[in-house]
């Protein structure tokens, strides 16, 4: 039972959390700001739960709508597939879905009766977009395009920030939108083996609204950017030098974009490509920040 539960958490994917985290911290640290370590912990504490409550009952509808019997489960989409092993759990991981809900909501209560309102808008979108993902932004293929890179990219590196430093920087604006593009494409391509299987329960994700050929332009686009803000930030002194290092995990981003246009829809029998998209999501902001912190 534990074992399920922990695989409804997808752990492997709570790196990316941690990477966003990162870069906000780091963004603060840039500003000169005298980091509060209780604070930060509540930060990383409630952006944990966060992940983990929106995987957990992504995991439970998945399962209660027929979906996780239809999936192609791959190392990095089409969830975990554990609740169809141990469907006594489900009532578990629901419950611990809303509970790491409810943590993550009485955290941003807390900044907010300590800080003030500042905090509020990022809470309250990040919040809808938790309850309402699995089951109505996989319906609107725009906003499920986009959904997943506010939810990490703007609103966890932004909201750090703003908690720890009171401020709203230009800085970390821009550099936000740096995991914004990767983690939109990170979703984007994940949906690709899951198309047949999300059609058959009413989903209607980019890649079944308009296609695999639109979907993989706009990976292209996406990924263009990501890599084009990050020349024009260290060209333009926005960040040190040192943030060339953030250009590295360029490779891996072309090859998963190689793999998507070669395998299109049958990208999940080529794992070395969602692996790359993977990588390339987490290591990138990672390193940004990283040159941020130290350059």
């Amino acid at each position: 039972m534990i074992n399920t539960v922990l695989q409804t958490m997808r752990p492997s994917f709570l790196v990316l959390t941690l990477a966003c985290v990162f870069l906000g911290l780091c963004t603060s640290l840039a500003t000169g700001a005298s980091i509060d370590k209780l604070v930060f912990f509540l930060i990383f504490i409630g952006a944990m739960s966060a992940h983990i409550s929106v995987n957990m009952l992504n995991e439970y509808h998945d399962f209660k709508s027929g979906l996780d019997f239809k999936t192609m489960k791959t190392p990095f989409s089409g969830g975990s597939g554990a609740l169809p092993n141990n469907p006594k759990v489900a009532n578990a991981v629901l419950l611990l879905g809303l509970l790491t809900l409810f943590l993550t909501i009485a955290i941003g209560i807390y900044f907010i009766s300590t800080i003030g309102a500042t905090i509020l808008p990022i809470g309250l979108v990040g919040l809808v977009i938790i309850v309402t993902y699995t089951q109505w932004l996989n319906r609107m293929p725009r906003l499920c395009l986009i959904a997943p890179g506010m939810g990490f990219g703007l609103l966890m590196v932004i909201g750090t920030h703003i908690v720890l430093t009171l401020d709203y920087s230009l800085l970390v604006w821009l550099v936000s939108l740096i995991p914004f593009f990767l983690i939109n494409n990170l979703l984007l391509l994940n949906q690709y083996p899951d198309m047949q299987a999300d059609a058959s329960v009413g989903r209607k994700t980019f890649p079944l609204a308009f296609g695999v050929k639109r979907s993989n332009q706009v990976y292209g686009v996406f990924m263009l950017l990501t890599y084009s803000l990050i020349l024009l930030y260290v060209l333009t002194g926005i960040v040190p030098p040192l943030g060339y290092i953030a250009l590295i995990p360029l490779p891996l981003s072309i090859f998963a974009w190689i793999g998507a246009i070669k395998h299109k829809e049958n990208i999940g029998k080529f794992q070395q490509h969602l692996g790359a998209n993977v990588a390339a999501t987490i290591l990138t902001p990672f390193l940004l920040g990283l040159s941020i912190l130290i350059g």
